[in-house]
Order: structure tokens, then C-alpha cells, then sequence
């Protein structure tokens, strides 16, 4: 082990670790850019805490119903500022990201409406609550049809297939800005506002919501910046910034986050209840240091992208383009190599590193799915973490790192499982070309 190989106490042989320096040398321009941008959001969220006054106060718990709660609301003008809309609902109660965007769709559409996905099919656990998958208490059970226009093979928008697919009864366009688990490009919001504004000009009523999960300040704008009625999305995900411990948020008109608020309550109530639980402090911080975070993500996936590149294997998106949010996925044609990497990641962790992750059955999921995180919030994706279906190609979606140099660690440490298992030739790694 040579004297600069920190992470050989990790087991991480030279010849990887080496490797690993190389590339980070051509990354510093890109990495320049990704804290520009983590500086312009830093502004915009300390902004709007200034603008709606944080205290002390707004840290403070309530119980019951949580009448007057201003600590709650106060952080849902800080989110409706930050995202530029009217209004937002940010609450604990919200267990996920697909519990916030089922409460989004269930809240603001009525039996004989149409749901319309323009961008293919959508998030595997969204199956189930739009009917795709028959599901007790799906949008299908409710009178609420489903249409969707796929992709072109080309990972572009089918326009005449879009406009063909609107009709009277199309109250909502939903648009899944993250790849989920297919190995489809990400959507710029430059491309979103694509969408809206093409069915907008087609259907003006029609509310357009955003699944936002994983690029919240990737970018220097947002969806609403662009005429999106929702964004939606977890706050175990970017915005909790590995703070907050549960809760979701969804950001949009007034009169959409209006029906979600009674929809999570009940009618009549709406958002003037709901106690907070005693987790504002960890909302607020987590929000202030998601731009931070969210830095330190982008920063993996793109090393994590230029090493597996040069190792042969196919990556979305690749080591030179742009990104729109922080998952990587990288195709790793067997089982084993799959494996072999979560393996990796879970080795790195803080917390459970002892522990092997192997595949198993997941509910909302019809293949077997193998998870790695050692986290210190179960789940949380914006921590170091990687997860797949065991299925063709064998694609894993890496993700989080709350910090870059960790992040760099589980990255290192994928590779070198593989070649402890023979899964990648250390000769290639020894003599690769950077």
C-alpha cells in the first residue's frame, strides 16, 4: 500500500485507488460548476428563511392537532419560495415519495378522469396506485382511467403521440423527472418545460405535476419555474439534506395543495392540523444544507460514471453529460457483478458496514430487488446508497453520499469487490488510460 492510499485501510488495493485519481484529475471544471450551482441554491434557500422570519420559535413541538402550528407553517412558505409557487404542504405525516405523489393524485383527480404519463411508464411502485398493477385502493378502483405514451426509441418525446392522447377527459399530466428503475435519460427541466408547455397550449385546465424526486437542486431552476402545478417528492431524498428523518413535501398552486391538504387530513380540516412531531429543527437544517448535499451526490455519480465507463460497462448517463439528477445507473451484465458492487457500497457505510445485503422480495416490486445502505435514517437515498431488480441488463442506480468523500469511498469500494471476486480483471485496471 503506498503512503498516499488513505483508503487502504478500507482494503482498497493501489491499483484502484490510483485509478480513482486519475480520473478525478479531468473532474475539476465540472466539479467548479456543480458548487457554482450549490451556491446560487445555498442563496435561494436562505433567502426565503429570511424572508418568512425563521426563529427559534419554528423549532418548537406541538402536539394534538397541531392548531396554530407556527413552526409547520412557516416552513411550507420557506418551500413554496424556494420552489417559486403558492403554496406548499410539508409534513411528517407524508411517509415517502410514493405516498406523496399517491396523495397528489388522489387529491386532484375524481372518478372519470384520465391520468396521462407523456414519458413512458412510470415508477414501479406507481403501478399499483395508479391500477396498472391491481392494487386494493388504487386510482383505478375510483373511476380514474390511466393512458401513457411511450418514449421514442431514441429517449425522445413522442409529440404526435402526446397531443393524440389528450382528450375531455384528461385532468392530469404526470412527468417522472428521474429514470426510476429503467436506463432512460433523466429530464432536464429545460425538457419538462418542453412537456407542459406543449400540453398546456393543447389542454390549458390540465394540472401538470412533476415527480421531482432526486433533482431537487441539481439545477438552478425548478419545474413550477416553468408552469408545473405540483412538484412532488421525499424528504428522505435531496431536501431533507440527511437530516430530516421521514416526511414528504409537495410545492404547487394553491388551489392543488389545497386538495391535498384535506386529502392527508380530511375534509374540512386540511393543513390546519397536523402536530409536527418534534422534527422542525431537522426540516429546517436539512433544507439549508440540501443545496450542500446535493453538491456532494452529483460529485459521485459523475465519478462513479467516468470510472465504470473506462471499465468497459454502459452508463446513464454517461461521464460527459449533464446532469439532471443525482442516481447513476451503470449495467453490469450479471448478477454477480451486481451483487459484487452493492456489496461495495454497504462495506462503506457508517453504519451496518458489517452487513451483506443480499436480493429479496419488496413490496410494490414484481422482481426480487437488492438494497445497500447503511444509513442513519432507514431508507434515505440521499445517503450513500444503491439498490436494483435482479433483472436484465443487471443495471444498479447508485445514489446519495452525504458527503463527497464518502460517496468517493462506496464508489472505490464497488470496484474493489469485483476484483476480489474476480469480476474484473486487475490488469486492465492497472493498465488503463485516462
Amino acid at each position: 500500500m503506498t503512503k498516499d492510499n488513505i483508503y487502504g485501510k478500507f482494503g482498497i488495493c493501489d491499483q484502484v485507488f490510483e485509478m480513482g485519481e486519475k480520473i478525478l484529475k479531468g473532474l475539476e471544471t465540472r466539479f467548479r460548476e456543480i458548487d457554482e450551482t450549490a451556491e446560487y441554491n445555498q442563496m435561494k434557500v436562505i433567502s426565503a428563511m429570511q424572508k418568512n422570519r425563521v426563529d427559534a420559535a419554528c423549532f418548537n413541538e406541538s402536539t394534538g392537532y397541531g392548531y396554530d402550528d407556527v413552526g409547520r407553517d412557516t416552513l411550507e412558505k420557506v418551500y413554496a419560495d424556494c420552489f417559486n409557487t403558492e403554496d406548499a404542504l410539508v409534513r411528517p405525516q407524508i411517509t415517502c415519495g410514493t405516498h406523496a405523489l399517491a396523495l397528489a393524485l388522489s387529491a386532484n383527480l375524481r372518478p372519470g378522469d384520465e391520468l396521462l404519463s407523456p414519458v413512458g411508464k412510470p415508477y414501479d411502485t406507481l403501478e399499483g396506485v395508479i391500477g396498472i398493477r391491481p392494487t386494493i385502493g388504487s386510482l383505478a378502483e375510483y373511476g380514474v382511467t390511466y393512458r401513457q405514451v411511450d418514449l421514442l426509441p431514441d429517449g425522445g418525446f413522442d409529440w404526435d403521440g402526446i397531443k393524440s392522447a389528450i382528450n375531455e377527459k384528461t385532468r392530469l399530466v404526470t412527468i417522472q423527472r428521474s429514470k426510476g428503475y429503467q436506463t432512460r435519460k433523466t429530464f432536464s427541466v429545460g425538457e419538462i418545460a418542453e412537456i407542459i408547455k406543449f400540453v398546456k397550449n393543447i389542454k390549458p385546465d390540465v394540472v401538470c405535476m412533476v415527480d421531482n424526486c432526486y433533482g431537487e437542486f441539481v439545477e438552478r431552476t425548478e419545474p413550477p419555474d416553468f408552469g408545473a402545478d405540483m412538484i412532488v417528492g421525499s424528504l428522505i431524498k435531496n431536501l431533507g439534506g440527511g437530516l430530516a428523518p421521514s416526511g414528504g413535501y409537495i410545492c404547487g398552486t394553491a388551489e392543488c395543495v389545497e386538495r391535498c391538504g384535506y386529502r392527508l387530513t380530511a375534509p374540512g380540516l386540511g393543513k390546519e392540523v397536523g402536530t409536527n412531531m418534534g422534527m422542525m429543527r431537522q426540516f429546517y437544517q436539512g433544507l439549508f444544507l440540501a443545496p450542500t448535499v446535493v453538491a456532494g451526490a452529483l460529485k459521485g455519480a459523475i465519478f462513479a460514471a467516468n470510472i465504470y465507463e473506462r471499465l468497459g460497462f454502459k452508463v446513464v448517463p454517461d461521464g460527459t453529460e449533464s446532469r439532471h439528477d443525482i442516481i447513476q445507473a451503470v449495467e453490469l451484465g450479471t448478477a454477480e457483478r451486481l451483487i459484487a458492487f452493492c456489496e461495495g457500497i454497504q462495506a462503506a457505510a457508517p453504519v451496518d458496514s458489517y452487513v451483506t445485503p443480499v436480493p429479496g422480495d419488496m413490496p410494490g416490486y414484481d422482481s426480487q430487488v437488492i438494497m445497500a445502505a447503511g444509513a442513519f435514517v432507514q431508507g434515505s437515498s440521499i445517503e450513500l446508497s444503491a439498490d436494483a431488480p435482479l433483472r436484465e441488463p443487471f443495471a444498479v442506480y447508485f445514489q446519495g453520499g452525504i458527503t463527497w468523500y464518502h460517496a468517493k469511498l462506496g464508489i472505490l469500494m464497488s470496484v474493489q469487490k469485483m476484483v476480489d471476486a474476480n469480476l474484473l480483471d486487475i490488469e486492465k485496471i492497472k493498465s488503463m488510460e485516462v
